[in-house]
This record gives structure tokens, C-alpha cells and sequence, in this order.
């Protein structure tokens, strides 16, 4: 099958679908390599780069899927339904990036973290999608746990969340949890270092 055919067939599928199109998918529709799949529409992906499209192909985790750009957002959201477009508090905020930063955190420790309570926030959250249970942890009362969806990628523009930005503030432990008594102990130290108690005067 020649190439343009090819890619005339992925465009049209990421175009019905709507919605993020399994790589595997393409490789059965297509019947063939998924490293013939990976470079074709890396090859489209550039393509609409340079044409000027108002639409690209973007990659969530192991999917693909056709929308617009995201500069354009402005223009395309007045046809649309605005009561779809998240409204996120600055709280909202700060939860969802603290469950981005530890996939399958628990309420009780998002809470330990922000210090107040998280129940609106993580309501609001998967109201909107962007977060889904991540099931229930081996602790006492087997409390539910919380991560990131393929929406929060898409929104935010990211492949995967090993392209979050770093944290070079915030130590991990080996579950990938911020280790909450060394954050404190560190901001207590810059603390120190930024307003240092005057030294005495000898008499």
C-alpha cells in the first residue's frame, strides 16, 4: 500500500474515532509494523506542522488522536458548548499536580500535603475527567487512590507524565511520594539561610 494511502486511512480514522486511537488499533487496521505506524505519522505530524494546519496529531501515552491546536482554542471554543470547559480553582489546581507528581496517592494524602481538606477538589476533578480512582491501597481501611487521566495529558499537552516538569525541590521515596518531614526540614534550612539570626556582638 503506498504511503500516501496509508496516511489518508490513519487521518480518516483519528477523524471518525474523536478520541485517542490505540497504536495496536492502527497496526490491525493497517496491517502493518508499529514502527511503520510510529514514523508515518511523526512524518504527518510534521507535515501539518509545516502547512499551517489548524489541526494536529498528538500522542497520549501509546494513542493518537486528531484535534485542533491549542492556539486556536480561542477561536473554536465560542461554537462549542462552553459549560464543557473546565473551570478550575487555583486549589483544583494545586491537587491535580500533586496527583500528577504521585500516581495512585490517597485523599488522606493529598490532604497531608496541602494541609486542608481535598474533597471538593477531587470531586471537581472527576467531574471533569481529569482524574480517576486508581483502586484501593493495602493500608488500614483500604482508603481509595487517586491519578491522572488521558485527559489531564491532553489538556496539558503532554505525551506522558514522564514529561512533567521536575520537582528539584521535592524529594521522592520509593513509591514516588513526596517525603513530606524532608520538605519541611529543607524549607526550614532555606528558611535559615535566606534570613540568618545575627551573630553577637562581643562586649
Amino acid at each position: 500500500m503506498e504511503i500516501n494511502k496509508i496516511k489518508s486511512i490513519i487521518e480518516a480514522i483519528l477523524f471518525a474515532v474523536g478520541r485517542p486511537v490505540a497504536k495496536k488499533d492502527l497496526v490491525l487496521s493497517l496491517e502493518i509494523a508499529e514502527e511503520d505506524i510510529e514514523s508515518i505519522v511523526a512524518n504527518m505530524q510534521e507535515e501539518y506542522q509545516q502547512q499551517a494546519r489548524g489541526i494536529e496529531i498528538i500522542k497520549i501515552e501509546d494513542s493518537y488522536q486528531l484535534c485542533s491546536k491549542k492556539e486556536l482554542y480561542d477561536f473554536v471554543y465560542p461554537i462549542l458548548d462552553k459549560r464543557s470547559k473546565p473551570n478550575l480553582s487555583n486549589a483544583a489546581l494545586e491537587t491535580l499536580a500533586i496527583i500528577a507528581y504521585n500516581p495512585k496517592i490517597s485523599r488522606a494524602e493529598i490532604e497531608a500535603i496541602r494541609g486542608v481538606s481535598a474533597d471538593a477538589c477531587v470531586y471537581k476533578l472527576l467531574e471533569y475527567g481529569l482524574i480517576e480512582e486508581g483502586g484501593k491501597i493495602d493500608l488500614p481501611g483500604k482508603p481509595m487512590s487517586y491519578q491522572t487521566t488521558s485527559d489531564f495529558l491532553r489538556m496539558f499537552g503532554y505525551t506522558s507524565l514522564e514529561e512533567l516538569p521536575e520537582l528539584p525541590r521535592y524529594k521522592l521515596d520509593e513509591n514516588k511520594q513526596i517525603v513530606i518531614d524532608e520538605l519541611m526540614e529543607q524549607q526550614e534550612t532555606e528558611e535559615i539561610k535566606e534570613n540568618p539570626v545575627p551573630e553577637k556582638e562581643e562586649a
